[in-house]
């Protein structure tokens, strides 16, 4: 029988990590970078995220084959209740439940951390991924024409967004992932 485990990631899982990544900036417009990061690049991009979120790593069958993480969504105080979202899925593993493990993961962790707006930003059209985040009850809160320019061709761009917490008069203060993380990580 499959299973599905998701964990913490860390900068030694980034070369299978990139690897996911790699066929989405080569062969896709789902990303808007045009060259493959570095290893110590992609290292780098999981230290500095786990600074202030989670980035989680999916297993199946022992295997890592997906992974997700949040990130900065304005770098101004006023926005430290909103986060980016990101997720990539091997491209063979698609429709396995991966996805649907990863974020729910990551909602839970960001709930912990207070965070009352989770923001996906997708390459459109993505059918695919604006269902996705659907199922999550994200809702669609921007459209922007012609703002990525990848494979000689113009892609627009839009923003999902969905409410995790309750917008308090006064939101208890935001907690950065390393605070929390050997409580999520022993209970578990």
């Amino acid at each position: 029988m499959s299973s599905i485990e998701v964990q913490l990631a860390s900068p030694s899982d980034a070369k299978e990590l990139l690897a996911i990544y790699e066929p989405y900036v080569v062969s896709t417009a789902i990303t808007f970078e045009y060259d493959v990061p570095s290893l110590a690049d992609f290292e780098s991009r999981i230290t500095k995220i786990q600074n202030r979120y989670p980035y989680l790593k999916a297993l199946y069958n022992g295997q890592i084959v997906g992974y997700a993480y949040a990130s900065t969504f304005k770098d101004r105080a006023a926005y430290d209740w909103s986060v980016e979202i990101s997720i990539y899925i091997k491209a063979d593993c698609h429709h396995l439940g991966i996805g649907k493990c990863l974020y729910s993961k990551l909602e839970e962790y960001l709930k912990l951390q207070n965070i009352r707006n989770v923001c996906a930003c997708i390459a459109f059209p993505n059918p695919s991924s604006v269902a996705f985040h659907e199922y999550f009850g994200f809702t669609k809160t921007a459209h922007f024409h012609k703002s990525g320019y990848k494979f000689n061709t113009w892609h627009d761009m839009i923003w999902m967004e969905k409410f995790i917490h309750p917008h308090n008069e006064i939101p208890e203060a935001f907690i950065p992932f390393p605070m929390y993380q050997k409580e999520f990580f022993q209970e578990r």
